[in-house]
Formats: C-alpha cells, structure tokens, sequence
C-alpha cells in the first residue's frame, strides 16, 4: 500500500462533473428520434444522479460507501444504455437509410456527436469499474489493477504516489475510439478486455458507417 497515495486524498471532481455536463448536452444536438423517450429524460437523471453524488461524497472523490457506490453504478448504466440506443440508431440509420443520412454536413454532425457520446461513456465505465472506483483507488493501490498506465510499469516516469484520475481514463476512452486498439494502456482484466473491444467495435460502426455514407454521397 502506498502511503502517500493515500494521503493525496481523493482526486478532484470537476473534471468527470464538466463532462458529465457535456454528455446531458449532446442528446439535443441529435435528431427527437435518436432519444430513448423525452429527449430531456436521460440528460435530467444524469444531472440528478450527478447532485445525489456531490451531497453523498462532498468535495474530493473519497467516500466509500453502499449509497454513493450504487449512484455511481446508477450513472455508468444510464450512460451506456444511452449510448447504446443513439449509436444503434445511427447504425441502422445508415444502412436503411435516414433523413439524416441524405446531407453530409448533418450526417458528420450526428456521427461527430455519437462518437463523442460513446467516448464520454466507455470513459466513466473505465473510471469507475478500474479497482473497484476512484474511491477505492483514493485509499489503497490495487494490487492486480484492471488497467495498466505506463505510471504503473514505469515508476521513473511518473511521481511518487501517482494514480489514475478521471482525465487519465478520457485519454483512454478517445484514444481506443481512434486506433480502434490499445495504445499506451494495456487492458489486463477480462472485462476490461471486453469493454474495450466493444467500444472500438462501436466508434469503428459509426466512423466507417458515416464517412462511408458521406462520401457516397458527395460522388
């Protein structure tokens, strides 16, 4: 167990808080029929599960508890189910064909928006389910974690005490979105193995799917 890790406290909140606030965005950047219902109904439990997370855990992310563990897991399933419902959508969107898919500029819109809506989710999923969460990781070094940093491999090139924080797995989430493939962090649990073929499974749909499409129609 690392002590000094430990005494860092737990990582700062705004960052996972600001792209939260950008996923609750990016469904009214999308066509009403890309919505899972109401268009507003997934951005507000997200917002909601997002405040019931600041009055559980004030202030650094640290608290370890039943409740703010639950709303964690509440919010990683609220962003996945809704990744999951726009880019099926796009997908067969682009295969039956859809209004969106008849003019370029709307069609690399939508795409654009998917894509980065999957990003943010595979993001919070690799935050919260590495170790056990950031919770878990603000108290103790995992002895087999589910990722591996190249802080992890490497001790010379990172600081003493260093761990994963929330940016760390956005870098993971957009660089698996773009390489299609691990880069600088390797998965080393099965699940994490899994999350990530999904993910580049997915953005490979959409990207190939729309530029695809796009250039079809620009012949």
């Amino acid at each position: 167990m690392n002590t000094e890790s430990i005494a860092a406290g737990g990582e700062k909140r705004w960052p996972m808080a600001l792209t939260l606030v950008i996923a609750t965005v990016l469904p009214f950047l999308l066509p009403p029929k890309f919505s899972l219902g109401p268009r507003w109904i997934i951005p507000a439990v997200e917002a909601l599960l997002l405040v019931a997370l600041v009055i559980a855990d004030p202030g650094r992310i640290d608290r370890r508890s039943t409740l703010v563990r639950a709303l964690s897991i509440g919010l990683v399933a609220i962003l996945v189910a809704g990744a999951a419902g726009v880019t099926a959508r796009l997908v067969v969107d682009l295969i039956r064909g859809g209004p969106e898919t008849n003019s370029p500029g709307q069609l690399l819109r939508v795409g654009s928006v998917v894509w980065i809506y999957v990003i943010i989710t595979f993001s919070f999923l690799y935050w919260e389910l590495d170790s056990r969460g950031p919770e878990t990781r603000a108290r103790t070094d995992p002895e087999f974690p589910d990722f591996a940093f190249p802080e992890h491999l490497n001790s010379h090139v990172a600081r003493p005490g260093w761990r994963p924080e929330f940016f760390d797995y956005l870098y993971l989430g957009f660089t698996n979105a773009t390489a299609f493939s691990p880069t600088d962090v390797m998965p080393l649990s099965r699940w994490a193995k899994l999350a990530m073929a999904v993910q580049a499974t997915a953005c490979l749909a959409v990207m190939g799917l729309v530029i695809a499409r796009a250039v079809n129609i620009l012949k």
